[in-house]
């Protein structure tokens, strides 16, 4: 295992932070792996997951049984993780620009596009390769100029040239769920049916410039750009796992998704040793554009009807909003049908407010699909 630090840059003089990332496996191997947890850094499964995997891949590497590189960080936003006010935790966004921890990372398929064609060629391997080379390069003529873009920059030059991102968040109550896209479904179909999602949407752009997305959506542009010349893959697939909500920081919950990613590694010959057989897949994958928001149409108190998990009809009631004042009343209903798997920790509503997320089967959004 190597431990390297990641100095980033400081808001103001007396204060330092730093992204820290630990390197398991073969350094030349083919396959690249990179996870991290915490990224909205008040979604903290992922960290006591990323910890939990740091003490396995430990034990995976000094076996020998690690046929991969693994780049895993526990930690990846101390900015975030810095926010509290008032006893609350505050890690989606950013205090100094307001914009969300997981939006808006860098896009640089203009300058990776830029006389690509020159210089591939009929090997797909030697096309990856160079394509690699040139994203690295593009993030690496950037200079941040604040903590924030520091912060995204390091993280986006550990991935670069991951074959598989891995960006670990939870909800803030919900069950297993994950975001991917559709060209990477075949490859982590397997990692949703080991994790138990109970919704697995799919997006090749969700509007956000996510993390996830700052790297697959190069592989999409250079491929409509180049793919009917050259032979072009996905260079990067990446996912992103939702461990369940908030409060879900559990050793015994920890230690099921570990597994799950490494029985998913197994599947893919990226750790020695059978995979476990491939359990049902607990609910079909849906396209994000699917997904509806609930909002309250009210503000009051939220009461619940059902818990995520629950497989919904159309018009099914999934909360009322009471004003105890007015006494008015007012129903949240179910949409359309599918899988109500996630729904917000607050029990006051403001009005307007989004209260549950429900995976649907229709597809009638498009441009920006994210929650702000």
């Amino acid at each position: 295992m190597e431990h390297r630090r990641h100095p980033l840059i400081s808001p103001v003089p007396g204060t330092e932070r730093q992204i820290d990332s630990f390197h398991y496996g073969p350094a030349d191997a083919e396959r690249h792996l990179y996870i991290q947890g915490a990224l909205h850094a008040d979604e903290l499964p992922g960290m006591l997951v990323a910890w939990t995997l740091k003490q396995r891949l430990a034990e995976l590497e000094a076996q020998g049984l690690l046929a991969c590189r693994v780049t895993l960080v526990p930690v990846a936003n101390p900015v975030g993780l810095d926010q509290q006010l008032m006893d609350t935790p505050l890690g989606r966004y950013d205090f100094e620009s307001l914009t969300n921890f997981n939006r808006r990372y860098a896009n640089v398929a203009d300058e990776i596009a830029a006389g690509l064609d020159a210089a591939l060629n009929d090997d797909v391997a030697h096309n990856r390769d160079l394509i690699r080379d040139r994203f690295e390069a593009a993030l690496d003529a950037m200079t941040p100029t604040t903590t924030l873009e520091s912060m995204r920059l390091t993280l986006q030059r550990l991935a670069c040239r991951a074959d598989f991102v891995l960006d670990l968040h939870c909800d803030f109550d919900a069950v297993e769920h994950l975001y991917t896209t559709p060209a990477a479904w075949p490859v982590f179909e397997p990692l949703a049916r080991y994790f138990g999602a109970k919704a697995s949407m799919l997006a090749t752009d969700s509007g956000g410039q996510s993390f996830d997305e700052c790297f697959t959506l190069v592989w999409e542009r250079l491929r409509q750009t180049f793919g009917d010349r050259f032979p072009l893959d996905y260079g990067c697939q990446s996912v992103t796992l939702e461990l369940r909500g908030q409060r879900d920081v559990d050793h015994d919950l920890a230690a099921h998704d570990a597994q799950a990613i490494i029985d998913w590694l197994r599947h893919l010959g990226l750790v020695a040793g059978e995979a476990p057989p491939l359990p049902e897949l607990a609910y079909p994958a849906t396209e994000l554009a699917a997904m509806d928001f609930l909002h309250a149409p009210i503000g009051g108190l939220l009461v619940f009807h059902a818990r995520p998990g629950t497989v919904v009809e159309a018009g099914q009631l999934i909360a009322e909003i009471i004003d105890p004042i007015s006494d008015r009343v007012e129903p949240v209903r179910a949409p359309q049908a599918g899988m109500f798997y996630a729904r917000s920790q607050r029990r006051m509503a403001t009005a307007g407010m989004i209260v549950a997320d429900i995976a649907g089967h229709h597809s009638h959004r498009s441009g920006y699909l994210l929650a702000p």
